[in-house]
């Protein structure tokens, strides 16, 4: 028996044939890898374009009853993206379920690396050899201060303690937002339009910024459109996040 990222046992004999992914990151690294064992993922699930799985409804909401259905020996989930409240009613259905936990580049390797390993019995994929050495290096020194909103009316930005703000630390800008104790803070345009902040990146996920729906409101600071994916999803997106261009 292995022991998930949250320190809960989880229930392998064998390494799992029949795997159902609630993360969307980790289901193109399944999808990429290990594409005849994944069975299910959610709506969000949109890498790779041609992923044909069953779909259990949303990370949040997912259907649980079509989850069971599909009869896996192992659901995936993570601690930031799915509810402990559905994890539980899996588990006391007697699915096993393996939790992920990561808010930072390293966690991530190494909770990839154990899934990998522990959980699904697995060789190292070359994708996550490759970005364990491309982000390996030490952290630059900050270039400018940077703001993510994640959705607008209201405005929600990338606060501390999330992959996000450590990634772009790692690329050597500073969060604006790293402070205070929402992870993900409801603030007003001026306080992300503002000259002490150097670029704002609006990602096309989970709101869906355009050319057209976002830069027309900053007047005082540059923007940049980037796609979410490598902002936020860990596996295979980190190779090229490591090389996300990043200026104003």
């Amino acid at each position: 028996m292995s022991a998930d990222d949250l320190g809960a046992d989880v229930p392998l004999p064998r390494p799992p044939r029949r795997i159902v992914s609630l993360v969307p990151s980790i289901t193109e690294a399944l999808a990429t890898d290990l594409p005849e064992r994944l069975v299910g993922a959610t709506d969000w699930c949109t890498h790779p374009a041609d992923l044909d799985v069953s779909r259990v409804r949303g990370t949040k909401n997912p259907d649980l009853a079509a989850i069971r259905a599909l009869e896996p020996d192992l659901v995936v989930a993570n601690k930031e993206e799915n509810r402990a409240l559905d994890v539980r009613r899996l588990r006391e259905a007697g699915v096993p379920v393996w939790v992920t936990d990561i808010e930072t580049v390293p966690q991530a390797l190494t909770s990839l690396a154990r899934l990998y390993d522990e959980a699904l019995a697995h060789d190292e994929p070359d994708w996550l050899r490759e970005a364990t050495a491309l982000w390996s290096g030490p952290v630059p020194r900050v270039r400018g201060r940077v703001a993510v909103p994640v959705w607008r009316d209201p405005w929600l930005v990338v606060g501390p303690r999330t992959y996000t703000g450590d990634l772009l630390r790692r690329l050597g800008w500073a969060n604006a937002f790293a402070d205070g104790a929402d992870r993900y803070p409801t603030v007003d345009l001026a306080a992300i339009d503002r000259d002490s902040i150097d670029l704002v990146l609006l990602p096309d996920e989970p709101y869906v910024f355009t050319a057209e729906d976002g830069p027309e409101a900053f007047t005082r600071v540059p923007t940049r459109l980037v796609p979410g994916r490598l902002l936020t999803w860990y596996g295979p997106a980190m190779v090229a996040a490591r090389h996300l261009p990043l200026a104003p």
